[in-house]
């Protein structure tokens, strides 16, 4: 059995959907599971592990980014702004690995964008939200982001491994 996929290049675009619907309801449903920490003060998104997925696929920057505006829209709370960023920071971030990958640096490097993304970015408009300095909030999100950013690369690592992702 052949459990190679397809790269992206060469890709359908109906398999790139149906890859991206599973990725995107993936994210929302880590994020759904996991939201007593997601949105805590360290904020360990365990969804955002998936980002490092775009480093293979690219095509998977903007689901990504979706579903993490969706998360916030659906369990955030904190109104426009965190749906809006949420947007923003996962194209970034997505972005971000997909760089890393292309320019064809270690692996470990994919979880620097997981990691400072949203812990670098999401404290501009959380300051200002919850009125705490921008300092406070970006040490305790890059703090929380540490878990996902290595799950990420694990997770590039092992379906590379196994030859799931070429």
């Amino acid at each position: 059995m052949n459990t190679t996929i397809t790269p992206a290049k060469s890709m359908p675009v109906s398999r790139q959907l149906a890859i991206s619907g599973l990725v995107m309801a993936s994210y929302v449903v880590l994020m759904l599971l996991t939201q007593g920490v997601a949105f805590g003060q360290f904020q360990i998104r365990i969804a955002t592990a998936l980002y490092a997925l775009s480093a293979v696929y690219p095509f998977l920057i903007v689901p990504l980014a979706v579903s993490n505006m969706l998360s916030n829209l659906l369990m955030g709370g904190l109104g426009l702004p965190d749906i809006i960023g949420g947007l923003f920071v996962g194209l970034t971030t997505g972005t971000l690995v997909y760089w890393i990958a292309r320019c064809k640096l270690n692996d470990w490097l994919l979880a620097l964008p997981v990691i400072l993304g949203p812990g670098l970015i999401v404290p501009v408009w959380l300051s200002y939200l919850l009125g705490v300095p921008y300092s406070v909030l970006a040490v305790s999100l890059v703090i929380g982001q540490i878990v996902p950013g290595i799950a990420g690369v694990l997770l590039v690592k092992q379906l590379k491994a196994k030859q799931v992702l070429r």
